[in-house]
């Protein structure tokens, strides 16, 4: 397997496990179709082209993609945030010996970080399922989107990529395919064990690897609304659409019955809210969740032959 059929394999196993019905991921990629044809040609060649196929604006092949398409995918390094360091690192280590045949970084990075707040609009279908009206679910996201693409906008977005094509290495990010990952496994693991406590929660974290290693680094899940015998009620996993959305949302989960959320990280605001609505929340880590969700995104890799070392936050555990 090439590097390039690795990163689109992540992309279709994200596609596969997308929590969104399959309507609306076919709609997303032939509203992107659309959109190209209609464009004059000397719009076309400025058209990012994976939009065809790829409905993640948050992964994307940063650099190389010839290179990609010719390398064989032997041994990927792969971390939560990769910088200018991250780079220089895969590049000492190869000095050294290792076999790195492309670095790999969760977090949008180049050509997927300013436009990764597109990814936010899959959580209107995410609230929509779990009894929020479609349009009060929209509402709330789309003034959120905004406020984080404003936020993004300012960023130095290729630097590490810089680093990689000085370097020769190829870089990819996969994102919103592992969060989709992690967001399946864990709604299945709550549907399955039915928690009664939030304690009950925790525990269940706690037997799964990654959320172990992390606790290991003072880092374990925490309960932050709510008591250990505190009732779950109905729980809802949120850990994937981009980043956190908006804080409004507590008051509209309330309404539609929601217990307990459990997410990988929340803002303050967001706990002020979820308080004041009578909302468990559950930080299950963001590095631990980050993990579990990449490390099934590996294990697919792992199959066909490919070998994933972590750095830079991603602890890898294979369930292979």
């Amino acid at each position: 397997m090439k590097v390039y059929d690795a990163y689109r394999l992540a992309i279709e196993t994200g596609i596969e496990n997308d929590p969104r019905p399959k309507g609306e991921v076919d709609l997303a990629l032939k509203n992107a179709r659309e959109e190209y044809e209609k464009l004059p040609d000397d719009k076309k060649e400025l058209f990012d082209m994976e939009r065809l196929w790829n409905p993640y604006a948050d992964s994307r092949l940063s650099w190389g993609e010839e290179l990609a398409k010719e390398t064989e995918a032997e041994r990927l390094m792969w971390g939560i945030d990769i910088g200018t360091g991250e780079i220089m690192l895969a590049d000492r280590l190869k000095e050294k010996g290792q076999k790195v045949s492309a670095v790999v970084a969760h977090h949008p990075v180049g050509v997927s970080k300013t436009p990764f707040p597109e990814v936010m609009w899959m959580q209107t279908d995410m609230f929509h399922d779990v009894g929020i009206p479609i349009n009060i679910a929209e509402g709330l996201i789309k003034a959120r989107m905004e406020e984080v693409s404003r936020n993004v906008l300012g960023s130095n977005y290729n630097q590490p990529v810089d680093a990689a094509r000085l370097m020769g290495i190829p870089m990819f990010n996969i994102h919103s395919p592992a969060d989709n990952m992690v967001q399946l496994y864990l709604e299945g693991m709550f549907e399955r064990e039915q928690p009664k406590y939030l304690e009950d929660i925790v525990e269940l974290l706690m037997k799964e690897p990654e959320f172990r290693q992390a606790a290991k680094y003072n880092d374990p899940p925490k309960i932050m609304a709510g008591g250990k015998k505190s009732r779950c009620g109905k729980i809802i996993a949120k850990m994937t659409g981009g980043t956190s959305g908006p804080k409004e949302i507590y008051e509209k989960l309330a309404a539609a019955g929601v217990g307990t959320v459990v997410g990988m990280h929340f803002p303050e605001s967001h706990l002020e809210e979820a308080k004041k609505h009578n909302i468990n929340m559950v930080v299950s880590g963001h590095m631990a969740s980050d993990s579990l969700g990449i490390n099934r995104i590996c294990d697919v890799w792992e199959r066909e032959g490919v070998e994933v070392f972590g750095c830079s936050g991603l602890m890898r555990f294979s369930r292979n």
